[in-house]
């Protein structure tokens, strides 16, 4: 017997790495496609790997030759002192990305996207490139004022003007954050101790540009985008166990969820420029991880037999089910906002947004999906789909994206699409985010 199972492994390998190794060489060939992400659906099949659909995902041909198109456009458009540019609000007719001034922002969505795509300090194509652009951010966070809000002097961008004036050091903290999980297994201590400095410092700056009411001071145009992506990066610097204010989080992961009123369907766009999009994509964002716990809780208990298959997932079931009478409510308001708010950012009347794709709509769609992911919910591939197919119908030719409404900027909206498009290769270090702690 023992013998039959070790020809079986042996075999099997074999087949993994012919098939593999013919699907590379026949791809490459046909479109120069970067290789595929790992698994092999024999490996999945024999139990040797998780059968959890979550985490057994390829890129489509297609998605990684726009993906690759987009990387080879952006870094050719990195400054000299390392950062991206979104160019000034009073000046969007200006498309050039040399010809527009580096901003923290956009530099930190870059370098975002080249780390979901594959790149790292250490590693991959355009480390160079990384590198430099985490010189830029780690300098422009060491240099700021430690009364200061934000991590830069510029104002007026694009990116402000439209988000919020504090969304420099909101989307920092949360490159750093990731930045962090890649940095996990370096020898870098240096680097590693500078980051996470660094980070701290951001989720102070953070902490303390928050109102009473969750939200995050100076808002723009889409206010309630900025405040979301400040959740989502209190959430990424806890996870990195960066200390962080739990009320604050709470108070923020609040305002996002308060938006949506998922029994009458209404939405609180006042902050989102009367945009249901914006809003709603924070609503299911700030909720994912609360749902997810009260649907893996749920299935427990559904389990082992104390409580029914078609149980609500009320504030007395969870209650009853273990969860504490102060904390029932709160998840269980959580569960119904993210399964309804999830639907609704969906629907292609709302996904059109302001009525033509800016960098707004490309913003909330990441949320909805990232979303998905950290709630651990299967249909987050359906989304994928469907989304994955509306951002390649609007590529340009050079392998751009530009917007063409507010936040028109090709580089911010390229790092934005390719933040989407990439996503699964995220799903491992989403879903770890999404556990609820």
């Amino acid at each position: 017997m023992k013998k039959w199972k070790f020809i079986a492994s042996v075999g099997l390998v074999a087949s993994c790495a012919i098939l593999l190794a013919f699907a590379s060489r026949e791809d490459a060939v046909k479109a120069n496609l970067r290789p595929y992400p790992k698994g092999c659906v024999f490996r999945t099949v024999m139990g040797e790997e998780s059968s959890d659909s979550m985490f057994v995902f390829t890129t489509p041909p297609r998605v990684s030759a726009s993906v690759d198109r987009g990387l080879t456009w952006i870094v050719k458009a990195q400054a000299g002192n390392g950062g991206w540019g979104a160019g000034t609000h009073a000046r969007q007719d200006i498309m050039d990305p040399h010809a527009v001034e580096s901003d923290p922002a956009t530099t930190a969505m870059v370098a975002m996207a080249l780390l979901r795509s594959g790149t790292t300090p250490a590693s991959g194509p355009y480390k160079a490139e990384l590198n430099r652009a985490i010189r830029y951010l780690l300098e422009a966070v060491e240099q700021s004022p430690e009364a200061s809000f934000n991590i830069t002097q510029l104002q007026g961008t694009q990116i402000q003007t439209k988000l919020g004036q504090n969304i420099d050091v909101v989307l920092t903290s949360q490159f750093l954050s990731n930045l962090l999980e890649k940095l996990a297994d370096s020898h870098d201590t240096q680097l590693m101790s500078r980051v996470r400095n660094a980070n701290t410092i951001c989720v102070n700056k953070i902490t303390k540009a928050m109102g009473n009411n969750g939200a995050i001071s100076g808002s723009g145009w889409a206010g309630v985008l900025q405040s979301s992506f400040a959740t989502n990066a209190l959430e990424a610097a806890e996870a990195n166990d960066i200390a962080i204010d739990d009320k604050a989080l709470e108070r923020a992961k609040s305002f996002q969820k308060n938006n949506y009123d998922a029994k009458s369907g209404e939405v609180n766009t006042a902050m989102g420029a009367g945009v249901v999009l914006y809003s709603v994509s924070g609503s299911s964002r700030a909720s994912a991880k609360e749902a997810r716990r009260v649907q893996e809780e749920m299935e427990r208990a559904q389990k082992d037999g104390r409580l029914a298959q078609n149980a609500p997932a009320s504030a007395d079931n969870l209650e009853k089910i273990g969860f504490k009478r102060e904390d029932a409510a709160k998840y269980s308001t959580a569960y119904e906002v993210y399964q309804s708010a999830k639907v609704r950012a969906q629907q292609a009347d709302v996904m059109d947004g302001f009525g033509s794709n800016g960098g707004e709509e490309l913003l909330s769609y990441l949320q909805t999906g990232e979303g998905m992911i950290i709630g651990k919910d299967t249909d987050w591939q359906k989304w994928y789909d469907n989304i994955s197919g509306r951002i390649l119908s609007i590529q340009n030719q050079d392998g751009s994206w530009n917007g063409h409404h507010c936040i028109t900027s090709p580089v911010f909206c390229t790092a934005t699409s390719l933040l989407i498009l990439s996503v699964g290769n995220d799903v491992d270090r989403l879903v770890k985010q999404g556990v609820d702690r």
